[in-house]
């Protein structure tokens, strides 16, 4: 019975995959790039689907830039491999926060992760300045920095909200 399920899952993702591919998205399974596609759907934006560059751009000016971060109920968007040293490794990790015009942190419902609860916007500088603090309190010299839903609270602006939230159910 499962096996059956797994069939019809797996022939739907390889449908959604040829249309992402139609619209020039070449690996739909990328990790995060569904939520990425969920939250630029939301907000408006252009998805970039590339690794390396930001996340999103606003259609109306293309230099206009947006990096999203995301978790679920509880946790903590996080930028991976920020570096502490050395110097330039540091200041190309602070970059990825700062070529932005604004950071969203989206959170996802835990039960279901297709769905956002609440979308953040932050601040790049307020973000490059929680980032410096955990990146000179760490031990190590490359670190994932975490943005919390409470973070995002005290220091962002809420751009989304699902309108039942306080009364999800999946």
């Amino acid at each position: 019975m499962a096996r059956n399920v797994y069939r019809k899952v797996i022939a739907l993702i390889r449908d959604a995959a040829r249309l992402a591919r139609a619209a020039g998205i070449p690996n739909l399974l990328q990790p995060g790039l569904v939520k990425e596609m969920i939250v630029a759907d939301i907000l408006g934006h252009e998805l970039i689907a590339g690794k390396r560059d930001a996340d999103a751009r606003s259609p109306d000016d293309p230099s206009v830039v947006y990096e999203y971060l995301s978790c679920k109920e509880g946790g903590a968007g996080q930028l991976d491999r920020m570096f502490k040293a050395p110097a330039g490794k540091r200041k190309a990790s602070m970059h990825r926060i700062l070529r932005n015009d604004k950071i969203y942190l989206a959170v996802f419902y835990k039960e279901d992760q297709t769905r956002v609860k609440i979308i953040y916007e932050l601040a790049p500088g307020a973000a490059a300045k929680e980032a410096r603090r955990q990146l000179n309190r760490s031990s190590n010299d490359i670190s994932h920095i975490s943005f919390s839903e409470t973070w995002a609270r005290q220091n962002g602006t809420v751009v989304h909200e699902h309108r039942n939230s306080r009364n999800h159910r999946v």
